[in-house]
């Protein structure tokens, strides 16, 4: 904003309720120093600076997310004591304790910012721990004779330590000689109460009026009747003497500690005082992250050529279940708007919400709005909302307004943006609507960015012919007959009068007349805009429409992505898996070739030549080019068996839902009952592969028992079946398996738990999130086992 407008741009600020907004802001501030200068910020019109405002803002933001609110434990205004310091004045000991433990806590936040840089990069934040310096020595000393209740240590010097316990050891002598007394009996009887106590720092004992004069002595006090005295024996003068004494060299050698230790503080004044100006900066940019969060506010995006991008903006000072979202655009197809509307429509706080977050974003603060709003920065904003009738300056509402409007066409440029409440109300409609359409002209002109609301039909006709200018209106609900409080960008507002009338009863022949009455050139208007009405409506409906189809596709792609990247992950480690396999067969039987080559050379020695070397070799180069060559591409499937004969244990996959299983029973001659994992189905025979037939002699079938087993042949080893089990066991058995799945290079795996009580579930879960192998895991789908099977995903 431009600083030589400051008191104008006060009045303004107050008006679109930014100060409220610092208010809030200020609220969220950890120290006094914070607080403070929060009340200072003010809009800014520089757009280097603005950016850098929010980037440091966004930093802190992130910081309190990740890592929670950083410290400001212990920081205080030091200020007033470190500038009394500096000029040769004493700090007391609560001043002292201030500056020890402001210089703490700023060494405390720098460690907490510091090994935050390390996980999440906040260089601006980083900046204004630069200049601050560590004054671990002063923190120390002050410490080593201020104790934490302010209160100066014996420890402080050696002087005070030998004072203090002479001190001591006076007073302890003088109130035993004193209670001596007190415990006599012929003195009890003189006394008004058996107890010593003080009066002026000297030790007394309080005595009946009558007996005076049998203690000799001073009288320091005496009760409101004066019917006791507070004597000072002559015995213990001496004694309180010598305590006054020590008490005032105790007073001498505190103050010559106090003053030690302001010089100290003196020293070192400019750099403290650079510290707490860094410590005020951090506190009031944290300040906003957490004003930021308590909004629900997001990083606005900036431009500089008068572009404003709404979605979903909210007045942040409305309760969030009460304010209606507004999206709205300008300064892209058109740089004016007009708003027209019926009274309590929410014409005015549309107004008030573009120029408060536009307030908001050029003072470094985050917007209510969804993520990719836009703002720009301007140079100056101008607002003339509200009734500013004046009684002092005895000020029509009109005159006041035009007073208001005059002051911002003298002062606006092309990089401004105007708010205009009511434009040329408070006169005569006909001439104020005419002088309302000559001001929007002149300013439209002049380029700058303009948002006006007004009552004139005029300027409906006005918007609609200028290039540059756009009708909005606020959305009117004639069935409820209450304002909906929605801006509609491009569609002028209806006059709901005689619709309004009607559904409250009016007789139909007092409408029709009315009617009537109305020029045929506006009742023309009242037709395009109920026809532009109803074709938005229908619009919204459509896109809303396309909207939700849109996401249902996003998500339905997303998801076929994802299930092309897990099948493409489960085939390269299928293609690796038998890579491996291969080369390992290769390597054996050639290392077998060379012992068998060793092993006839040896021979062949020792028979003296019944083996030729040539023989050898050839032997030798047979088996090398015996080896099969490796692929990395993968090769068409081998052809899978027709399921034309089905017989009960056959191993099958299922075509149309890419699963395993094995035959049941025959159900008729063209479906049979599958087995998959836990669940049995019935299964068209044209939907089947035979993978494998069953064994011609199959083993008896075993009891059923509570030992755990594998369901899989060893070809396949993807499942496990621990229903039965306890959880010990099935932990080492998952445990194992695991192991074996991982060295088969498996992708992923089927843990069969049942569903049960749940325990079982539970216990492997807790097992397999922390186990080396398990890259994640999730409950089966339908199709799956559903909550009877965990899938676990391996590394």
């Amino acid at each position: 904003m431009n600083t030589n407008k400051t008191s104008y741009n006060q009045k303004i600020l107050a008006t679109l309720d930014f100060r409220a907004v610092l208010e809030r802001c200020a609220n969220h501030a950890a120290t006094s120093l914070g607080k403070g200068r929060v009340e200072e910020l003010e809009p800014s019109g520089d757009f280097h600076e603005v950016k850098r405002r929010l980037q440091a803002t966004d930093e802190a933001v992130n910081v309190d997310r990740l890592k929670g609110g950083a410290p400001f434990g212990g920081i205080r205004d030091i200020r007033a004591a470190v500038h009394r310091a500096r000029i040769g004045g004493m700090l007391n000991p609560v001043e002292l304790l201030d500056i020890a433990m402001t210089s703490q806590g700023g060494r405390r936040l720098r460690r907490f910012l510091e090994a935050t840089n390390e996980d999440y990069s906040i260089p601006l934040l980083l900046e204004l721990l630069e200049p601050m310096t560590d004054h671990k020595d002063l923190e120390e000393r002050i410490r080593g004779c201020v104790d934490e209740n302010a209160q100066v240590m014996d420890t402080a010097s050696p002087e005070l330590l030998k004072i203090r316990q002479e001190l001591r050891s006076s007073e302890s002598k003088a109130r035993e000689r004193l209670e001596q007394m007190v415990r006599t009996p012929s003195i009890q009887k003189m006394l008004q109460d058996n107890l010593v106590t003080i009066r002026g720092d000297r030790y007394v004992i309080p005595v009946k009026q009558e007996y005076r004069g049998h203690f000799g002595g001073m009288i320091h006090d005496q009760s409101a009747s004066g019917a006791t005295l507070f004597i000072e024996p002559e015995a213990v003068v001496q004694m309180n003497n010598r305590v006054r004494e020590l008490k005032l060299k105790e007073e001498a050698e505190v103050e010559k500690i106090l003053r030690m230790l302001s010089a100290l503080v003196a020293d070192s004044a400019d750099t403290l005082l650079v510290n707490v100006e860094s410590l005020t900066e951090l506190d009031f940019i944290f300040a906003k992250a957490g004003v930021a969060r308590e909004m629900k506010a997001t990083l606005p995006l900036l431009n500089d050529r008068g572009f404003i991008k709404l979605k979903r903006g909210r007045h942040p000072l409305i309760p969030a279940e009460k304010v209606v979202p507004l999206d709205v655009e300008l300064g892209n197809r058109y740089s004016t708007i007009i708003v027209t509307g019926p009274n309590t429509g929410g014409k005015t706080v549309s107004l008030k919400t573009i120029g408060l977050l536009s307030l908001m974003a050029m003072a470094g603060l985050f917007v209510p709005a969804e993520e990719g709003s836009q703002l720009c920065v301007f140079d100056a904003i101008y607002a003339d909302i509200g009734d500013e009738q004046s009684i002092e300056q005895n000020l029509s509402t009109f005159s006041s307004h035009m007073t208001n409007i005059i002051r911002i066409l003298k002062e606006m440029t092309p990089k401004s943006l105007v708010l205009l409440d009511e434009l040329g109300a408070g006169t005569d409609p006909a001439e104020g609507s005419a002088l309302a359409i000559s001001i929007l002209e002149h300013m439209h002109r002049m380029g700058c960015r303009i948002v006006a609301t007004t009552h004139y039909s005029e300027l409906k006709a006005y918007a609609f012919d200028r290039q540059g200018v756009i009708n909005a209106s606020m959305e009117f609900d004639v069935q409820t007959l209450r304002p909906t409080y929605r801006l509609l960008v491009g569609v002028p507002g209806r006059s709901n009068a005689f619709a309004i009338a009607e559904r409250l009863g009016l007789a139909k022949t007092i409408i029709d007349h009315a009617r009537g009455q109305v020029g045929e050139e506006d009742q023309r208007v009242e037709s395009m805009i109920a026809t532009l009405e109803e074709n938005r409506l229908q619009a919204e409906a459509e896109r809303e429409s396309a909207e939700r189809n849109r996401r249902e596709v996003e998500t339905l792609r997303e998801q076929l992505a994802a299930e092309r990247r897990r099948f493409d992950e489960q085939k390269d480690k299928l293609f690796e898996r038998a890579e491996r396999e291969a080369q390992e067969a290769v390597a054996k039987a050639r290392r077998e070739a060379d012992e068998i080559i060793t092993e006839l050379r040896r021979i062949q020695r020792e028979e003296a030549g019944g083996v030729k070397d040539h023989k050898l070799s050839e032997l030798k180069r047979r088996m090398n080019d015996a080896a099969p060559e490796l692929r990395s591409k993968s090769k068409a499937g081998a052809p899978r068996k027709k399921a034309d004969r089905i017989e009960p244990g056959d191993e099958v996959l299922v075509t149309n839902l890419g699963q395993r299983g094995h035959v049941v029973e025959l159900v008729s001659e063209t479906e049979v009952t599958v087995q998959l994992g836990i669940l049995k189905m019935k299964v068209n025979k044209a939907d089947l592969e035979l993978l494998k037939q069953a064994s011609a002699q199959k083993k008896p079938q075993q009891q059923a028992t509570s030992s755990l087993k594998r369901t899989r042949d060893e070809n396949a080893k993807m499942e496990l079946d621990l229903r039965g089990a306890n959880v010990e066991e099935a932990i080492i058995e998952v445990d194992r398996f695991l192991d074996e799945s991982y060295l088969a290079n498996f992708g992923q795996v089927f843990i069969i738990h049942g569903k049960g009580t749940g325990v079982l579930r539970t216990g492997i879960q807790e097992f397999l999130r922390k186990h080396k192998h398990v890259k994640s895991f999730r409950m089966g789908a339908y199709n799956e086992g559903g909550a009877g099977v965990t899938v676990a995903e391996l590394k």
